[in-house]
């Protein structure tokens, strides 16, 4: 093998190895976690957000198979969380998050934790729904 030749497959396999190390590191820190529905609340544990002892998770991602959308939970401290439907008021498509903003795929709507629009075509709101803490439960009101 040339010098020439040994370079260019050693890069090349660096660039792999790297992109393989990136991707597999984004899907281990996956946050979807299911909620179950109970009455008219999605219902997830506080614990959903416990990475381990004192740390947390920003956000989670809560799938159930009665609601047409994820809901996107999000966690400022101990007693405040928001939680927003992954629904894009654009023209619906499904958001994907990204740290502390919602992105619409389709069109590039930005919205923020809150669910407030930050870049448009988008020009209303996320819905967004209450959240109360219960014997360590996180209850996110669905009506």
């Amino acid at each position: 093998m040339e010098r020439k030749e040994f370079i260019k497959t050693c890069g090349f396999a660096c660039l792999g190895g790297a992109f393989l190390a990136s991707f597999l590191e984004s899907c281990g820190s996956t946050k979807i976690v299911s909620g179950t529905v109970s009455k008219d609340d999605l219902v997830i544990p506080v614990s959903d957000f416990l990475i381990k002892e004192n740390e947390y998770k920003k956000y989670i991602v809560v799938h159930n198979d009665k609601l047409s959308y994820p809901v996107c939970v999000y966690r400022f401290n101990e007693n405040q969380y928001s939680a927003l439907f992954m629904r894009c008021t654009h023209q619906g498509a499904e958001l994907q998050v990204f740290g502390d903003r919602l992105q619409c795929p389709a069109h590039g709507s930005e919205f923020s934790n809150k669910g407030i629009v930050q870049n448009g075509p988008a020009d209303t709101n996320l819905r967004t729904f209450p959240v109360t803490i219960q014997n360590n439960q996180i209850n996110i009101s669905l009506r």
